[in-house]
């Protein structure tokens, strides 16, 4: 297993993160594509059960492997039904984050208890049709609060443009408490819309389709960087 890099795992105070989902990737060069993206802040790993979402993705395997070619923090997002009965198994493969859905277990608290006690940092998230009001009690505990500027299940949908008052009222939140915690935005990110979600708040950026895309995932990150100068 490689371990994350100390410029991966902290980068300077107050650059926003980039985190290419590789759901976006290609599958067939994983470790190489892993390297494009050397240059981003962490990889993000998309599990979907097929049961919370209606689609299926990749699970522990594949994160293990992902672990072992790459020294980038793994940030694990888990659309999937009941997560605390995994959450031990995937950061013992090597997520450093994990994130879960408040509408997907009944027992968010308890199941973020449970990753900090695994040593990993705890998120969570909720859908875009969720009212923010539903992760408020448990912001005190968690290290990242995702945003989901789409509906979760599918890459490359478009983004949906109320995302970036709902980044822009949960870091007032964040800030009302003295949380430092991330503020993280998946969904349709681009170089066109990135400026503003970072305005608004957002200090993680998850971006797939606009990373990895037919000029290479370098000239991608490129873009998102620029866009964010």
């Amino acid at each position: 297993m490689i371990p994350p890099t100390e410029a991966s795992a902290s980068p300077p105070a107050g650059r926003v993160k980039l985190a290419p989902s590789l759901l976006a990737c290609d599958f067939t060069r994983l470790g190489e594509e892993l390297a494009r993206i050397g240059s981003a802040d962490w990889a993000h790993v998309d599990v979907m059960d097929g049961l919370f979402v209606p689609n299926i993705s990749f699970g522990l395997p594949i994160l293990a492997a992902a672990r072992r070619a790459s020294a980038l923090p793994m940030d694990v997002h888990l659309m999937i039904e009941r997560p605390e009965r995994y959450l031990r198994d995937f950061a013992e493969a090597g997520a450093d984050s994990l994130t879960v859905h408040v509408e997907a277990t009944p027992h968010v608290h308890r199941a973020v208890g449970m990753i900090r006690e695994l040593g990993r940092r705890a998120g969570v998230t909720l859908n875009p049709g969720t009212p923010l009001e539903a992760v408020r009690p448990v912001l005190p505990d968690v290290d990242l609060v995702l945003v989901m500027s789409v509906n979760p299940g599918f890459g490359g949908q478009r983004f949906i443009p109320g995302s970036v008052e709902r980044v822009r009222t949960l870091r007032r939140w964040l800030d009302e408490i003295g949380s430092a915690a991330d503020v993280q935005v998946d969904g349709g990110v681009t170089a066109h819309n990135a400026r503003a979600l970072a305005d608004a708040g957002a200090t993680v950026l998850v971006a797939g389709s606009s990373v990895f895309g037919p000029d290479g995932p370098e000239a991608g990150l490129a873009r998102l960087r620029e866009a964010l100068a």
